[in-house]
Formats: C-alpha cells, structure tokens, sequence
C-alpha cells in the first residue's frame, strides 16, 4: 500500500530538536553576505531533505531555502554542500533552471555547519509520479517537460560552464560500482547484505564498453523539480547532492526508475495503468529522450537500470546508518531504512535482465 508521501515530505514544521541552531548569527551572515537581505527572519524546517537539513527563511520582502550538513560525525566526502552551491551557479549560467544561489559559508562557527542560501522558487512539487493533481490530458506534457529537461541537462558542455573539473571524466560506471561499494562495505553499523554482496561481485564485470561525459544530476525524480503553478514547465530542478561528471545514460536511466519504482520507496509508476492514466510508456519515453539527444537507441539499457538500483539501494543503507547513528535528516528515514532491503532485491533481481537483454 502507498505511502502519502506528499504529507510526509511536503511543507514545513518547526525546527527539529537536534537541528536548531543559532538564527541570530544566520541573520548576521545573511545580512553581510545575501544582496537585499532584511529582517526579522523566520526559520522553518522543511519535511523532506533525505540527507541534508533544508530550512525555509521567512522576510517580510522574500524567501530563501537554507541547506546545510547536518551534524554529527558524517561519512568522508558525503554533504557536499559547497558542490551543491557550485553546480547551481554554473548551470544557471547556461539558462538551465535551477535556483539562484545568494551565498555559500565554510565557517562552521556562524551555524554549526557549512551551508548555503537560495532563492524559494515557488511553484508545484509533485510527489506521487502518476501526477493526480493534473488532468488526463495534460498529463504528458508534464512528462515531456522532465524529458526535455534531462536532455537539456546533458547537452550542456561542462567545460563551457566551468564545470570541467567537477568530476573524474571517464570510466563512470567503474569508479561509481567502486564508490558505492566501498561506502556499503564501510558502513558496519548499517550492516552487510547478501543481495548486495552479490552485486558488488557481479556488477563490475558487466560494464558495457563505450563511455560519455557529461553533468549529471545523480537523483532526478518528479519530486525533486519545481514546475509553474500551472503550466507544464520544469522552473527549478533541486537536491544536487550526488551530482557529478559522468555517463548521460546512468542519469537518465536513473530517472526512468520511476517506471519500475513501487510508490511506497519513492515516487513511482510501478502497478499503475499508464494507459489510463495517459502516462507514456517507458519505451516511448526512452524514445523521446533519444530523439532530443540525437539517439537511435541506448544499448545496454538493463544495465543501466540494475546500476542504479543498486546505486539507490547504497544510498539507503547510506540512510540506514544515518538513522542508527541519530543523524539522519528526515523525519521518514526511518521508513527507507526498512525499504533498503527491497531495493537490494530488486537490484539483484535485475541482474538477470542484464543477463538476458544486455
């Protein structure tokens, strides 16, 4: 049975304990650093924000969203708030819609932790991937908008955006296979898994050959897009943690996940009737971006959906030991702690369509 994900993840509460931290200094900072900043300034939590805290600053004039690393002992190179800030800025340069970023603090003194502050784009966050909020017959062309702004994304050169340095160009897939791993392994409190054992055993061997660099955003979902209060039209694309250089065709293959995704883990289409809902198949949205990026087919498409959802299922044991250390973010960790071992089954269970299909 579906969660409400909309009720779990949306809107605000007060600052959680363990959370809060000093308003006044952020005021300051803000004051200093934010062009047109004025107070008083009220802070509020946001509900959703898996792994770092996001905050929504009230001023009479405007409002900002605050992200930060949480506290606590954190995982090496993990909360990268200072690369989320980056790849914002850079990609706003090019017209790709993001949020203005205001400022960027690597001084754990003004607040605890780093942090940086950006515009509040208003507008619709979607969290059931069935979009139920739209009409059958709209329905596809906010579909196509996600499409579209996944092309878009890839077709940006990061060397002319200043991004030719924000990852390793080149052999994606092993060092991300190696990555993951090494964090799983790490994480003993988290614990170890048979379905994920075999992964990190089989998946390194089944790379396809071929390779391709561009940005990535590394978790782009319905629900992590801002789209006009009314129009089909992807205004910002939020939580850039895990981007990165790397393969187009992971990215991509990452956000059609939602077509195999049960709705209770994150939001996705798995058990809907697609024809009734007007929602297009996932053949045809493969074709779609293949048509935008200039592609006659992704070859090797299983295995790019069994490298992600082995990916997703790092990512929360990741969660899982952020929630028996007493850091995680948010309130609902809990609950995608107990879904890691469902991912980890479904990534193994993957495997054998790479097998079949390639």
């Amino acid at each position: 049975m579906a969660v409400d994900l909309a009720a779990d993840n949306a809107g605000t509460v007060p600052v959680r304990e363990g959370y809060r931290f000093d308003e006044a200094a952020l005021a300051r900072w803000m004051a200093e650093h934010v062009e047109g900043f004025a107070g008083p300034l009220m802070v509020e939590q946001f509900k959703g924000g898996q792994s770092n805290p996001t905050y929504r600053l009230s001023t009479p004039a405007r409002n900002y969203v605050l992200r930060r690393k949480p506290p606590g002992d954190l995982l090496p190179g993990a909360h990268a708030v200072d690369r989320e800030a980056r790849v914002q800025m850079a990609l706003g340069t090019a017209g790709f819609p993001v949020a203005r970023i205001y400022g960027l603090c690597t001084d754990d003194v003004v607040i605890g932790t780093w942090f940086y502050v950006m515009d509040m784009v208003e507008g619709r966050i979607f969290w059931d991937a069935t979009f139920p909020e739209v009409s059958r017959e709209q329905r596809p062309a906010y579909f196509d908008a996600m499409n579209a702004t996944m092309a878009a994304l890839h077709a940006i050169d990061p060397d002319a955006v200043g991004l030719s340095d924000y990852g390793k160009p080149g052999n994606y897939f092993a060092r991300q296979i190696g990555r993951w791993t090494r964090q799983y392994q790490a994480d003993e409190l988290a614990g170890r898994n048979a379905d994920m054992d075999a992964l990190v055993e089989a998946l390194p061997a089944l790379i396809p050959p071929g390779d391709e660099t561009s940005v990535i955003h590394g978790d782009c979902r319905c629900d992590n897009m801002i789209f006009h209060p009314s129009e089909p039209r992807v205004l910002a694309v939020l939580d850039w943690e895990l981007s990165t250089l790397g393969h187009p065709l992971a990215d991509f293959a990452y956000h059609t996940l939602m077509y195999r995704m049960p709705p209770e883990i994150v939001p996705g289409l798995a058990g809907a009737d697609l024809a009734a809902l007007n929602i297009p198949t996932e053949r045809d949205y493969v074709a779609a971006y293949c048509a935008r990026t200039g592609r006659e087919g992704i070859a090797n498409y299983e295995f790019y959906v069994a490298f992600n959802l082995f990916r997703l299922a790092a990512i929360f044991h990741g969660i899982k030991g952020r929630v028996l250390r007493g850091n995680a973010a948010n309130a609902q960790a809990a609950s995608r702690a107990e879904s890691f071992p469902t991912l980890a089954r479904m990534a193994r269970q993957s495997l054998d369509a790479v097998d079949r299909h390639g």
